[in-house]
């Protein structure tokens, strides 16, 4: 139940439902009301009571401003909203509206702030702290898992305003108490089932102060959310091959373009010869961008031709050359004090327990990464002396806005956003220099919309990809249980190198995200010790699904189970035991029921790993079986069970979750970028192989409903899947595989 504290006319308190009764900041810049940015240019006869319902006599709108990249982000802002809007989503708009402060992301950095299993009081303060620093800096952002815990509330309240609003205004023409008037499917109904369209309200609800008290719908009389039959919206469309996604966008008259930039991320061009390029078919312009060259063609093909045509000059990486050398880099890094980043688990004294004869010592290894989405990067861009207007796929609107604002002088106002739909991100688009670029070449054609698509190559070799990282492990076991875990890890920065470069925002203090996945599991052992070292820059890096937690999940859970297998106990019991979160347990627990576990050895050439990882705050437990043939590893079958305290969309929710399994699987097996000359050296699928179809297993999965707060799921998925491959191939072979990707080691089929 939720109650909403005071709402002016022209603002509404985004997530007031949410911390009332909690600590106030006494700061009118952290509380003050955010204007409701659609109450700007509302047409006669258009009502927006909140930013996220505006209704004229036409149809109702609603705004869904976490971005849609394929995890269902649209469909389930549009139910959260029509539950209590009393409305069937389907029969609405849907629109990701303008980039606005109203639309920050608390959750973002809420659900960073500590453990996802720790509630404590100062944890409470501190993630509310950080929700407000979110909302200064306008962070409308879509990632970190956290659509649905930032919308819960936020949404729902936004619908039952709109509702009771609506209901008021029907109680002033007819003269009926609000109390006595219902709703359903769109309408007011009266006391004598007379039913009132909202539409036709839409006049008269625009004239009277939004009721700003309301009490949210029970579970219990849900109509859409929690039901396996709730919908995906954009289902029909990306059945029948319908959706409009931002590299099938269009616009009156645009022109074509392509780029070809310096191989050494963020390197500069000396100079360039297009000689060639000039006169080939089609190509009407050629203009230099920041580090590279692009090319106006009159379609994309011959773009991207003519791009591949222009010679170059480069100038040299800021990183090292080559792979070799990166990796060494990491190896000076790791347990050196001059690049200490952060200590947060230290319990016990690891290094009196570590004064033996008996250490069980490994080293991992996980590579850098590419994105690799299907839909390469593109925008779409117009230019004049007096406005900027922009179609792309983006997860940060705002920062879109203003990177367009620094190039090309207008006003914030004056700059426009379109987001559109993405087929496929993985964190890819949380970048924007690709529209960077577009506005760069619109600037040289001002007055002719440009349209920019990378090549599939361009996009591959100039990722910002998911850094490497080295885990140092030592540890001890006791009487057949684990007792001391020492864990290092050197890694360069992801959060500070990419909120820099997209958002002009410097991190202050070390970067969390270089341990995230590793030292906030929840396990109690007597000697628990994980350090975090903050390696030099090197090719520019970014988030990557599951940030953090991708590779320490692999390397800490894999350790994990070298300490298990070495106590001699059972995988499953000894992490059930270590375990101090009821959640955490459960899931655990869970996972052994549905798997029929009964240790890893399932009969001759045949073997199971299981492996858990907490991150986001979603606790997930992974099984995997394995045979190992005479041609190689097959995986058989495979067993998923987390636990995200509500589950809003049970189809989609076990969808995110074998689908980020089998990324995780897909990337373990197969996946790296390599670097030689400063270049990746991967640049296309054909060097970048997913899981195949032939490869993938047979998948059960179960989500539980323990937890005490709403999680998201687009994430959690992933980190636990290479580890638990990996404890299987060990549990089948013996072979205990510490680098990824694994078919260096062994192979597949």
């Amino acid at each position: 139940m939720s109650r909403v504290g005071t709402i002016a006319r022209r603002t509404f308190l985004i997530g007031s439902a949410t911390i009332a009764g909690g600590v106030a900041f006494g700061a009118y810049m952290v509380n003050r009301p955010i204007p409701n940015p659609l109450l700007d240019d509302l047409a006669e006869g258009e009502a927006a009571i909140t930013p996220y319902v505006k209704i004229d006599a036409n149809g109702i709108t609603l705004i869904t401003p976490r971005a849609e990249m394929g995890q269902g982000a649209v469909a389930l802002q549009a139910n959260l909203i029509a539950e209590e809007l009393d409305i069937d989503p389907a029969s609405a708009t849907l629109t990701p509206g303008m980039p606005g402060l109203a639309y920050y992301n608390a959750a973002t950095l809420e659900e960073g702030a500590a453990p996802g299993y720790d509630d404590s009081t100062s944890t409470q303060i501190t993630r509310y702290m950080f929700g407000k620093v979110a909302k200064l800096i306008g962070l409308q952002i879509t990632g970190g898992s956290s659509t649905t815990p930032d919308s819960f509330t936020k949404l729902r309240t936004a619908g039952a305003v709109a509702r009771e609003t609506l209901k008021e205004a029907a109680a002033q023409r007819t003269g009926v108490d609000r109390s006595q008037l219902a709703t359903k499917d769109g309408h007011v109904i009266l006391p004598n089932g007379e039913e009132i369209a909202y539409t036709a309200l839409a006049a008269e609800s625009a004239l009277i102060a939004p009721v700003e008290d309301v009490t949210l719908r029970d579970p219990s009389t849900w109509r859409l959310l929690g039901k396996p039959n709730m919908k995906r919206l954009d289902m029909v469309a990306k059945s029948t091959g319908t959706e409009i996604y931002g590299i099938d966008c269009k616009v009156d008259g645009m022109v074509f373009a392509s780029v070809c930039a310096n191989p050494a991320i963020g390197g500069d061009i000396i100079s360039f010869d297009a000689t060639t390029a000039k006169t080939m078919p089609g190509v009407q312009e050629i203009v230099p961008v920041t580090g590279g060259v692009g090319v106006i063609a009159s379609n994309t093909w011959y773009a991207i031709q003519a791009a591949n045509a222009v010679e170059c000059v480069w100038g040299p990486g800021s990183y090292p050359e080559n792979s070799e050398k990166m990796w060494n880099v990491l190896e000076t890094a790791i347990d050196n004090e001059d690049y200490f980043n952060d200590r947060q688990r230290d319990e016990g004294d690891v290094a009196v327990a570590l004064e033996t004869d008996d250490i069980i010592e490994a080293e991992y290894r996980v590579p850098y990464l590419a994105h690799a989405p299907m839909e390469p990067m593109n925008a779409i861009v117009l230019v004049t002396d007096t406005k900027c207007e922009i179609w792309s796929g983006v997860q940060a609107p705002i920062w879109t806005r203003d990177k367009a604002v620094a190039l090309t002088g207008l006003a914030p106002e004056n700059v426009h956003v379109y987001v559109q739909q993405m087929g496929g991100s993985f964190g890819h688009r949380a970048e924007i220099k690709h529209v960077e670029q577009a506005v760069e070449i619109a600037m040289a054609v001002k007055g002719t919309p440009v349209k920019l698509t990378w090549s599939r190559e361009e996009d591959m070799t100039h990722e910002f990809p998911r850094p490497p990282a080295i885990a140092r492990a030592r540890g001890k076991v006791s009487n057949g249980q684990v007792d001391t875990f020492d864990l290092s890890v050197s890694q360069a920065a992801v959060i500070p190198s990419w909120l820099e470069r997209n958002s002009g925002i410097a991190m202050p203090g070390p970067d969390p995200s270089i341990a995230h996945g590793s030292w906030d599991q929840p396990f109690t052992i007597p000697n628990y010790r994980v350090t975090a070292y903050r390696a030099p820059d090197m090719v520019p890096v970014s988030t990557w699904r599951s940030v953090g937690a991708s590779g320490n999940g692999f390397m800490h859970d894999t350790f994990m189970d070298e300490l298990i297998h070495a106590a001699g106990a059972d995988p499953l019991v000894e992490r059930v035991r270590l375990c101090f979160d009821g959640t955490s347990r459960k899931v655990m627990e869970e996972v052994g029921k549905i798997s029929g576990w009964d240790g890893p050895s399932l009969g001759e050439n045949r073997g199971r790993g299981i492996a858990f990882c907490m991150s986001f705050g979603v606790p997930v437990a992974q099984v995997v079986e394995v045979t190992n043939t005479p041609n190689g590893i097959k995986i058989d079958k495979a067993f998923i069970v987390a636990d995200v305290g509500t589950v809003l969309d049970p189809k989609n929710a076990e969808a995110q979750l074998f689908g980020g399994m089998i990324y995780g699987l897909g990337h373990a097996i197969n996946s790296e970028l390599t670097y030689e000359n400063y270049a990746a050296q991967q640049d296309n699928y054909h060097a970048n192989e997913g899981l195949r179809l032939f490869q993938t297993p047979e998948f059960e999965v179960k989500i539980l409903e323990n937890g005490h707060h709403i999680r998201g799921l687009g994430e959690p998925g992933v980190p636990p899947a290479a580890p638990a491959l990996g404890n299987a191939i060990f549990a089948a072979t013996g072979q205990r595989i510490r680098e990824m990707p694994f078919h260096k080691h062994i192979n597949f089929v």
